[in-house]
Order: structure tokens, then sequence, then C-alpha cells
């Protein structure tokens, strides 16, 4: 666990007890903090009390950790109003509650930043994008530790970090981070920060496309100078990004990943499509910033097993390669996919989110054959039908099998949805699961 002395006899609320909130109680209360703690689901608040036992007093004799609401009470005097990422501070009543008592909202991340000083000395690299951010996260993380460089993994991504042990001297900390993480963070300073891109996302919580991206800014401004800016110039809002932070007298820093490089990645089988390309950039020049040998990068690159879910290698049976890229919930996220492989059986569908599959027409040259499923077979095989062959599967377990009776070695079955899962699935990992099965059930 990471804690820091400095939270000793202080006083903390703590407002949402999924895993990052349950883990900023845990290393509080370690820490010698007193905590007020809430969830607005019981489950949560009986799980935090039925996990590891939390001490009930604290040193000086009072009450370590109450299961109150905050918003019952006088938070004067606090020394921080600890959310987690998914309490929306523009809605919530917390944020005025806080700002008028005058006490900091923060998350688990600025928590961590805190603790930094009483760590072994380390490196922390910290990458935010609108997407991207969970495969080149996890393809840093791989590199350094396949180079034999103590590494941990977290943030949006993996276990929380303050739950996870202290690094060695000379270990790494790679942190995932949404733009509501970097929101509750003020002086997380990175060694390292990447931002891969900035699209329209998350426009609910904030006012406008400007002030999200202006969010995503913020991981630099919180950086001293000297400290590695790595950011990819692929649309105007991050282009933006990089010169502000070159104006700011740090251009040295600022290393730019330009879109549409040409690069060999038939070495990287985990690693295709032009999406990945630019992951792979910025992984590289991130671990180049560290110090990283080149070869050491290389050997990661080709062994990285990417991540579930995400254009995951599943199995190649008679010639043919199943992959599952049940993340892919939109039609821009799955636009990526269907440009990594030459000849596609694509199954695609769910419940959809718009009926518009206008992103993924680039790719659809690559498609031999279309498969629909869930609530959009229909819908999408209407749209379809004049681009391609179609046949309406229904069912995720159907399209498998008649993809693999249809594709012939040296072809791809894609399971790149361009849809939400809950029509027929828990979630999109489920549905992910569920394409696996179907494919080890072949015969």
């Amino acid at each position: 666990m990471i804690v820091s002395a400095a939270w000793r006899g202080k006083r903390f609320a703590v407002l949402g007890l999924a895993r990052s909130g349950a883990a900023s109680v845990r290393a509080l209360v370690a820490g010698g903090a007193l905590v007020v703690a809430w969830d607005g689901k019981e489950e949560a608040r009986i799980a935090l009390a039925d996990t590891a036992p939390l001490p009930t007093l604290s040193p000086e004799g009072e009450r370590a950790i109450a299961l109150v609401d905050p918003l019952e009470i006088d938070l004067s005097g606090f020394a921080g109003v600890v959310v987690s990422p998914g309490v929306p501070l523009n809605t919530h009543p917390i944020a005025a509650k806080a700002r008028d008592a005058g006490v900091p909202i923060v998350g688990d991340i600025e928590l961590f930043a805190q603790a930094r000083s009483e760590l072994p000395a380390h490196k922390v690299v910290g990458i935010t994008g609108t997407n991207g951010k969970s495969t080149t996260t996890a393809l840093i993380h791989h590199i350094l530790d396949s180079a034999g460089i103590p590494a941990r993994l977290g943030g949006n991504i993996g276990l929380p970090i303050l739950g996870q042990e202290p690094l060695p001297e000379g270990g790494v900390y790679v942190l995932e981070l949404s733009s509501y993480q970097i929101d509750l963070t003020r002086s997380l300073d990175c060694e390292v920060a990447v931002l891969l891109n900035i699209t329209p996302d998350h426009l609910d919580r904030y006012d406008g496309f400007e002030a999200y991206a202006a969010s995503k800014a913020r991981l630099f401004d919180m950086q001293s100078r000297g400290h590695a800016a790595i950011i990819g110039i692929g649309d105007e809002a991050s282009q933006g990004v990089a010169k502000q932070v070159a104006r700011s007298g740090r251009a040295e820093d600022v290393t730019k990943i330009a879109p549409g490089f040409c690069m060999d990645q038939s070495r990287w089988p985990a690693l295709q499509g032009p999406h990945n390309a630019q992951n792979a950039l910025a992984a590289i020049a991130a671990c180049e910033a560290l110090g990283v040998d080149q070869a050491s990068i290389d050997r990661g690159l080709e062994s990285f097993p990417g991540l579930p879910h995400r254009m995951e290698r599943v199995a190649m049976k008679n010639g043919v390669l199943f992959v599952n890229d049940s993340k892919a919930t939109n039609a821009e996220s799955t636009a990526p996919a269907l440009a990594a492989y030459p000849r596609i059986h694509w199954i695609l569908g769910g419940k959809a989110k718009t009926a518009d599959l206008d992103a993924c027409r680039p790719g659809f040259p690559h498609i031999v054959r279309a498969y629909t499923i869930g609530d959009a077979t229909e819908m999408f095989a209407e749209i379809l039908k004049d681009e391609m062959p179609v046949e309406r599967s229904g069912t995720l377990a159907q399209a498998v099998r008649a993809a693999a009776a249809h594709a012939v070695a040296g072809e791809t079955v894609l399971l790149s949805p361009a849809c939400a899962s809950f029509d027929q699935f828990r979630d999109y990992e489920d549905r992910g699961d569920q394409f696996r099965a179907a494919v080890e059930a072949l015969s």
C-alpha cells in the first residue's frame, strides 16, 4: 500500500467506494488520517467493511473511519474530499458543498502525487487521450517489464495505484489517466506525459469540447520544465496543446507524434492497424525518454500480447485468424480494426448507438462478408447489403460458425461490433468472452 505521513491527523471525506475509492480509504487510514466514507450503494458500503478490516481508532484514540454521507456533515477543516472519477462534478452537489467549505476536491491520483516524496526514487509516466490510452499504457508497462525495469500499472487500468506496493528505487509507475482523473489531480508532475489524441467525448461532463480538451492539457501544466511531453498531432485540439506547451518555454521537451507515419508492423502481431502504429510510436518515445535501450523496446513490441477485447488475437484455426475487438462499441472505434487486415469476415451488431456506419466505410473494401447480430441485425444488414455479402446471423454463436465456414486460410474473422452489448450480453467483456468460447468450440 502507498501512504503518506502528511495525511496523519488530517480529516478527509471519500465519496464513492468502488475500487479506487476503497483503496483511498485504506491508504488514508493507514497513513493516520481520519476518514468519513460514503457510497450511495449499500452493497459498496458493506463491501468496504467486509474486506480487510480497518482500524476503528486513530493513534490519538479518535474514530479513524465513519460511514457517513459527506453531504450531511460540516466539511470545514477537512483536508480534502476524495471523489471517484465517476462522480459528475458538474452536477453533483458535493462540488458546491466542498467549494463553500473551502475544501479541495481530489482523487486517488492526487493522493498518490502527495505520497511520491516518501517513495523510493522513481519516475511516473502519465498517458491520456480520448482513444488508445489503455493499449499504450499497457504497452509501455510491458516494454519496461520486459527490459527488467520495475514497473507498476495503475490509474484507469489495472489495480488502484494506492493499493499496490511501492516500487524499489529506479521503478516506474505507468498511469492511464482519464480526463476525469486529471480534473481531480493538482500536483502530479510526470517525468513523461503522453497525449495521444483529443476527439469529442464525455461532453455531458464539460462545458463544450474546448473545456474537455483543456482538461487533457492540464497533464502538461502540472509538469516541470525538462520533463518529456509526448503529443500526438493528428487532430487540431492536440496540435493546439503541443503549441501551448512549446510556447510556455518547453519547446525542447515536446516530441510530436505525427499521423500517417509508415511503419513495418509485421513483427508486432498485437499492434496492427494505423491507430496502433500511433500507439506504438508514443510508447517508443516514452520509453526512449526513460532511457530504455532500443533492443529492449523492440523485444517488448514484438512480445506484447495486447489487451483483452481490443483487437485481441484469440486463435488461429486452419490458417484463419480470429480476432476479438468487442471493446469497439461504435463505428469510430471499429474503423481502425477494418483497416488492419486485408480480408475480413466481419461480425457486427448489438444495441446500436446510431444508424450510421459511415466511419467504417474506408474499410469496406477489406470485407469479404458481414454477419449481423443482435438488435441491429436487420438495420445493419440493410445498410450493408449493397456494399458486400451479408448474412443475418442473429446470434454471436451462429455468426462465428458461419464465418468459420466461409473463411479460408489467410483471412480474418473479426468481431468488431460497432454497437453496445446490452441487448444480448452483460457487457462488452462478456460478449468478447462468449466470442472466444464460440471460437474454441469450433471443430
